[in-house]
């Protein structure tokens, strides 16, 4: 699988320590495609609002779609792309991936109505879902062993950069050219890193990768959840007992059962369930899947609550919004070393608590006048602790114990249930908030999905404290 730091050296990989022109280039390549799918995670909040305004007369159940298609999307098509980067020539799924997302970010940006602009974001979607594994595979097999954590953690930093930059970034680009640029912004730069990567990446492939694998099991999985965020989004429009909601929850536990029913019995799934044997990946995969619940859940609606009820300006929103993504960007790196000292436990289930107290925050001070100093500053810097510590560290946390040879299966496992997670998170957000016809109604609705968030920070602390392995513990 992508992204196995343990395989031995290919052919065309360096066996000096010495970093090479080339793998630098490489990692460069690699990077800015790394920025450009977790700025597409972010950036979209603040359009939100005016893609609303935009296509008069779309709920807020349909538009939530906009974002929930393409984390869906990049979930189900994870683990398959970096299995055929793998067999098929990681340079060449980076290079179509890249393609296929400027042209989904170029439907995007010219849609004409919602459902177009959903169809493009799926598009988007599967060109990001071939982007990640693939740019990282190339990293991988070019960087010398000994410094394959560097570039690892150089790549890495861009989604946290991505974060931090996307409220400014997507407030100025909205601001001056409307929605519109929040996607088109991509196709030049895809452009031209799709032609210098044609030029200058290196192919390579697995060495024994695997011909016949189970192509069926995770997608089956990733539309389960798809049919369960159709049932909780559509829920309050169509009715609750509505033979639509109702099919379509009954479909998402066929679909996650045959997941489970195929992975158990094919000879090479695309995800071993024996993985979750491993305590340590057990617990942090559920971990991540509650942060990105919370997280996303109420982030990804906070700046429409902002523009609309506080009557603030696009602008001004994405700078009220980017203290927590600069403390998360600023912190990351150096809490690093925190871990070493005090164990992922300790330090995830912090952050946690964090994240608890942040969200609290925001239930018990945010108004439907503005309060930017208590209502949001305050509570954005506890939220920004949280990020930087969780982001991050849920990675190592899920990988510690991880046999090497099965590093790029587990990364990409986790990484599938955070985008999943993340979907279901906006789910029960936007089904929550509804369509409330006065501020203090929203005020109600928008405070109940932040308690909401904060039961599921506060449940990853319980979770982290009494159930992740302290170091002592580990399995041999």
């Amino acid at each position: 699988m992508s992204g196995d730091a343990s395989a031995p050296p290919t052919p065309a990989t360096p066996s000096a320590e010495r970093v090479s022109g080339r793998a630098w280039f490489t990692l460069a390549i690699a990077s800015t495609a790394a920025f450009m799918v977790a700025l597409e995670v972010t950036i979209i909040s603040l359009a939100l609002p005016e893609i609303q305004d935009a296509f008069a007369g779309v709920a807020t159940a349909t538009l939530s779609w906009v974002f929930t298609a393409y984390s869906i999307g990049v979930a189900s098509l994870l683990l398959l792309s970096g299995w055929a980067a793998d067999l098929f020539g990681r340079k060449r799924l980076f290079l179509c991936g890249m393609v296929v997302f400027a042209v989904g970010s170029l439907g995007s940006g010219a849609a004409q109505s919602v459902g177009w602009l959903i169809a493009a974001r799926v598009v988007q979607s599967v060109g990001g879902a071939m982007l990640f594994p693939a740019g990282l595979a190339l990293v991988l097999a070019i960087f010398p062993v000994a410094k394959r954590q560097m570039a690892i953690g150089i790549w890495a930093a861009t989604g946290g950069l991505a974060g931090a930059l996307a409220p400014s970034l997507g407030a100025l680009l909205i601001e001056a050219f409307g929605w519109r640029a929040v996607f088109l912004i991509n196709v030049p730069v895809a452009v031209v890193a799709a032609l210098a990567g044609w030029r200058g990446l290196q192919e390579s492939r697995a060495e024994g990768a695997v011909r016949k694998v189970d192509v069926v099991g995770v997608p089956c999985a990733s539309l389960g959840v798809g049919a369960l965020v159709l049932g909780i989004t559509q829920g309050r429009d169509w009715g609750w007992a509505s033979p639509a909601v109702v099919g379509s929850l009954a479909l998402s536990v066929v679909m996650i059962a045959f997941f489970v029913f195929r992975s158990r019995r094919h000879p090479a799934p695309l995800f071993d369930l024996s993985l979750f044997a491993i305590r340590s990946y057990r617990v942090a995969v559920v971990g991540a899947a509650l942060f990105s619940a919370g997280f996303f859940g109420s982030w990804v609606l906070l700046p429409s609550f902002i523009q609309r009820y506080w009557g603030w300006s696009v602008l001004q929103t994405g700078l009220a919004v980017m203290p927590s993504s600069i403390i998360s960007a600023v912190l990351s790196a150096p809490i690093g070393s925190v871990v070493d000292r005090f164990g992922h436990r300790r330090v995830v289930a912090l952050g946690g608590l964090l994240g608890a107290i942040a969200m609290t925050g925001f239930a018990l001070l945010m108004t439907p006048q503005p309060r930017l100093w208590v209502g949001l500053l305050l509570p954005s810097v506890f939220l920004g602790l949280s990020m930087a510590i969780l982001f991050a560290m849920l990675v190592g946390a899920a990988m510690r114990e991880v046999p090497p040879a099965r590093y790029g299966m587990a990364g990409a496992g986790r990484t599938t249930s955070f985008q999943l997670a993340q979907a279901l998170g906006v789910a029960v957000g936007v089904a929550v908030v509804g369509r409330p016809l006065t501020a203090d109604a929203a005020m109600s609705s928008y405070r109940l999905n932040w308690w909401i968030s904060a039961g599921l920070f506060a449940a990853l602390f319980v979770l982290f404290l009494v159930a992740y392995p302290s170091p002592q513990r580990s399995r041999p």
